[in-house]
């Protein structure tokens, strides 16, 4: 089956009580094209998949790695020729996780910059559904690295703006509800913040704070932008890992179980993964 249409039929299906609650929807960020720039977690999610979603920007040799056994359903998304709209693409995520154990969407980049990866997530834990994310190389990253572009540079370039080339082009300065990320910044919460709220934000900006990201001891830790001087000092006192401050409305979206990415529950393996089909 490699088309869509039999698992939409099917969406409005009970939940079986069994394997389905060990089901895991996977959102894969495939990188810029080159395989060799998946991630080792990537590749082993992909190898394991019993159906995978994927839209127009994934690379043949990407494709290539795909189980042959897998369930292939192409999504589209590319401007102008969306082979199935976003409600399809969720409804259809929705009815695999329903009946299959290892479900993959996979999406070029990185599923969280610019891929609706936010919007899927909603809606899969709305519905009851376990979402797990594998971040990828982002576009700009992948693609300036191979032309030798620093996205950052000492002497030229301080920040980084990534912009979406489907925004009015008035709204690009200033940015409409930009997500500030700082790094090195723990020990600056105070003076930035302080920056942030001279600029006009306001004191009730969400923020999160996050310390060993990724890492079995990630901590996370969310406030508003008036309270980040006192959020950055609990941290400190609590970790000495590398953190990230995140600023903006979605920091609201952070999770504090820090268990979204880091490899703790429901990852199968090469020896325990099995089918479920209904």
């Amino acid at each position: 089956m490699n088309n869509h249409q039999p698992l939409l039929h099917n969406e409005s299906t009970s939940r079986p009580d069994t394997a389905e609650q060990q089901s895991t929807v996977w959102l894969v960020g495939a990188g810029p094209g080159d395989p060799e720039l998946l991630t080792v977690k990537a590749m082993r999610i992909i190898s394991q998949a019993d159906v995978v979603l994927y839209d127009s920007l994934i690379s043949d040799d990407i494709l290539a790695l795909l189980p042959r056994q897998c369930t292939r359903i192409h999504t589209g998304k590319r401007c102008g020729a969306h082979k199935m709209s976003q409600g399809e693409i969720n409804r259809t995520l929705l009815t695999a996780a329903r009946k299959y154990q290892c479900v993959v969407r996979l999406k070029g980049g990185d599923p969280f910059i610019f891929g609706r990866g936010g919007e899927e997530l909603e809606y899969l834990e709305k519905h009851g559904m376990n979402v797990r994310i594998i971040p990828g190389i982002t576009a700009a990253g992948g693609c300036a690295a191979a032309a030798g572009i620093p996205l950052t540079h000492r002497q030229y370039g301080n920040a980084l703006v990534l912009h979406s080339g489907h925004t009015k082009f008035h709204e690009f300065s200033p940015c409409q509800n930009p997500t500030r990320v700082f790094y090195m910044g723990l020990r600056q919460a105070g003076a930035i913040a302080a920056h942030l709220l001279q600029e006009g934000l306001s004191t009730d900006t969400p923020v999160a704070l996050i310390t060993n990201g990724t890492l079995s001891n990630q901590q996370v830790h969310k406030g508003l932008l008036t309270d980040l001087p006192k959020i950055s000092a609990k941290a400190l006192t609590e970790s000495s890992g590398p953190g990230l401050i995140f600023v903006g409305e979605v920091a609201a979206m952070a999770k504090s179980d820090s268990k979204i990415t880091t490899n703790q529950h429901n990852v199968p393996t090469a020896e325990t993964h099995t089918r479920s089909v209904a």
